[in-house]
């Protein structure tokens, strides 16, 4: 693929990731409706899913490809906190009420991971129980936000629908085209970065923590953006905490138990503890249920440190 073709396949996958995101919002708040959830679960449980960043972390591990398989779990997260939540707090601020268990919970999934980082070897034992801490923390966000004022409007209702009938099929469809076409977009967007970044040449940590990682969630900017555009605050932190998640529990503990891998030494000493501390900023920031402009710019700043530092590190 030509640097034409891989820029325009970038800028139509954006494009293609817009479009799908609108739909999954729709799906996802009338799949909610129709369930009788806060549309804050139903975005943890779908939009927190991230297949293509589970796939490349576990083949990256089964080839041995530390940098990669790690990357796809503290780089990736990073770039969500510092990138995705920055940034779409920046063009439109966040104001979402999170129950104060569920705060604890993002603030407490990085430190988590850090048990799959003890003794130099991602171990089988560490990656059972970040399954088993993945299993549960979703029970308990189901059971913990089920009638939780996200948005300041009230205790939620259970939805009464007598007299009316339910088309379910609508917010289905539209949940489960938004995720198809949404992945297709974002193919597009990752095929394209990475044929315009194969043309130079990048130390391995640097494409594990930071380019890969961009490359493969790019399009999380416009699932954080974009309900936040639209007033569904709820949805956009139900994305935050789901995707974190997926990535530090789940994928982490997916790459333990299938494939244990040695850890860098660089990891530890600077992935991991940057991750945690930009987790808890961050957690500070929506404590007080809100996320400004400012808070959004420190998030940002903080990410431009730290691809500076993995630049100069590369460089020794």
């Amino acid at each position: 693929m030509t640097a034409v073709l891989a820029a325009g396949a970038f800028l139509l996958g954006v494009v293609i990731v817009v479009w799908a995101t609108e739909r999954l919002l729709d799906g996802m708040v009338g799949l909610a409706t129709l369930l009788r959830a806060a549309p804050f679960v139903i975005a943890v449980v779908f939009s927190g899913l991230e297949a293509e960043n589970v796939a490349v972390g576990v083949v990256a591990a089964r080839s041995g490809n530390v940098e990669i398989a790690l990357g796809t779990v503290f780089g990736g997260s990073s770039f969500l906190v510092c990138v995705a939540l920055g940034l779409a707090a920046v063009l439109f601020p966040l104001r979402v009420r999170l129950p104060r268990g569920v705060l604890v919970l993002l603030a407490a999934t990085p430190v988590a991971g850090g048990l799959a980082l003890i003794g130099g070897n991602t171990a089988r034992a560490a990656g059972v129980v970040l399954l088993a801490a993945f299993a549960a923390s979703m029970v308990y966000l189901v059971r913990v936000c089920r009638t939780h004022d996200f948005l300041g409007e009230g205790p939620a209702e259970p939805v009464r629908t007598e007299g009316r009938p339910v088309r379910w099929w609508r917010p289905v469809g539209l949940t489960v085209l938004g995720l198809a076409v949404l992945t297709l977009g974002a193919e597009l967007i990752n095929s394209g970065t990475e044929t315009l970044i194969e043309r130079f040449s990048f130390p391995a940590a640097l494409m594990g923590m930071v380019i890969t990682p961009a490359a493969i969630e790019a399009e999380e900017v416009i699932r954080q953006a974009v309900p936040a555009q639209h007033g569904r605050h709820d949805v956009a932190a139900g994305n935050l905490v789901g995707t974190l998640l997926y990535f530090v529990l789940f994928n982490l503990g997916l790459i333990a138990v299938v494939a244990p891998i040695p850890v860098p030494e660089r990891v530890v000493v600077l992935d991991w503890p940057f991750l945690v501390a930009v987790t808890w900023l961050a957690t500070a920031f929506l404590w007080r249920g809100r996320l400004t402009r400012a808070h959004g710019a420190i998030l940002l700043g903080l990410y431009a440190g730290y691809v500076t530092a993995h630049i100069l590190l590369s460089t020794w």
